[in-house]
């Protein structure tokens, strides 16, 4: 508009609109209200209105240790009970949000923060990272599990397994396993893997903590704090010769033993 009100002084106010394609009554309503700036009038006070002393006495009972974490309508109806109204339950919504308290005033139950895992491998055998990925079977809706627990520093895969089913004692069982296939001793590995519930379960955790091996876990619903096992899975669904569906439990075995080694 002030484009406008400069080229209006030589060639007018129509054709500077029509040049700038400004709608002229835009131009002149805002010109207008430059002019001429309305006046905002001041809400009078109800005269109804609580003063500033029973406005006191509402907060008092609504901060008070009896009603301190009960919302206003369960106050309202108590102090009702007993015979005493002091304003409504608007009244009262308006006057804790006047002291910015208009949120829950119950204890919430607040999960503490997160922190990201640091997967860091120096040599062989410190970090180890394990999963569960599906593989579709011959029908419909049938799947074989396969089971993968992976060196991160070396990307060696430690041990692998394809069963018929998501397990906690077949994880503990291939943990197990690995460990004792690699000589781990106690205080020497770390191992990483998301919240599934295999890996959270308590038989992997008793086990992990016999065998002296510490364990990490992903962020709850944060899907890439598992990546060296994701996208080992990748690699191999990726390959061109890995099949749509597996016939049955053998061929998937005599796949994942091909890839693996």
């Amino acid at each position: 508009m002030a484009a406008v009100t400069e080229l209006a002084t030589d060639v007018g106010t129509r054709a500077a609109c029509r040049a700038l394609f400004a709608p002229r009554a835009s131009y002149y309503r805002n010109r207008r209200a430059a002019c001429f700036p309305a006046a905002t009038a001041l809400r009078p006070r109800p005269a109804r209105a609580l003063s500033p002393v029973e406005r006191e006495t509402v907060l008092a009972h609504l901060h008070g240790e009896r009603f301190q974490d009960r919302s206003p309508a369960a106050v309202y109806a108590t102090l009702l009970d007993e015979g005493h109204y002091y304003c409504s339950i608007r009244t009262m919504h308006r006057f804790l949000k006047q002291e910015g308290e208009s949120r829950e005033r119950r204890d919430q139950l607040t999960h503490p923060p997160y922190k990201k895992p640091e997967l860091l491998a120096t040599a062989p055998n410190q970090l180890w990272s394990w999963d569960i990925t599906k593989l579709l079977g011959p029908a419909k809706w049938t799947y074989f599990y396969l089971y993968v627990i992976l060196d991160v520093f070396s990307r060696y895969v430690t041990g692998w397994m394809v069963a018929m089913r998501e397990s906690a004692e077949l994880a503990k069982r291939l943990i197990e396993e690995s460990c004792a296939k690699q000589n781990i001793q106690p205080g020497q590995l770390t191992l990483h893997a998301d919240r599934g519930t295999s890996m959270s379960s308590k038989p992997v955790a008793f086990l992990l903590a016999d065998l002296g091996v510490t364990k990490t876990h992903s962020r709850p619903h944060v899907s890439d704090d598992n990546p060296y096992s994701e996208s080992q899975f990748r690699t191999m669904k990726y390959r061109p010769e890995f099949p749509n569906r597996f016939g049955c439990i053998q061929d998937s075995r005599a796949f994942s033993q091909g890839f693996f080694r």
